[in-house]
Order: C-alpha cells, then sequence, then structure tokens
C-alpha cells in the first residue's frame, strides 16, 4: 500500500488497470439475456404493483375529500 506522498505514474496506473480488468468475471451471452429477461419480468410485475398501490391510495383519497 502506497502512502499518501507516493504518486503512481501513469504507466503503472495503466498497467493496474489492466491487471484488474483480467481478473473480472464477465457473462455469458446467455447470462445476460436470461438476467435481462428477469430484470424485465420483475419491472412489469413492480410497475402493476405499484400502479395497484397508488391507485388504492388515490380512491382513498378522494373518498376522505368528500368527507370534508
Amino acid at each position: 500500500m502506497a502512502d499518501k506522498g507516493d504518486k503512481t505514474s501513469p504507466a503503472e496506473f495503466i498497467r493496474q488497470v489492466q491487471t484488474e480488468g483480467r481478473k473480472v468475471v464477465w457473462p455469458t451471452r446467455e447470462e445476460t439475456i436470461r438476467i435481462s429477461i428477469f430484470v424485465f419480468i420483475m419491472m412489469i410485475i413492480l410497475s402493476l404493483f405499484f400502479l395497484g398501490v397508488d391507485s388504492v391510495f388515490g380512491a382513498v383519497v378522494r373518498w376522505l375529500m368528500t368527507l370534508a
């Protein structure tokens, strides 16, 4: 670990970035497609859920406004 006063040269920084980049485990095409489909399905489910919650709260607020 370098001290705060020590500077890393630009060439050394690039070498460190390349070394760390080689350690990354990239997903396969199939994994990427599967995860994208899962995210899309979850987005649809959650948007429908929040639409329902918002509609219920809106109806409750409209009903409360009629009482005032």
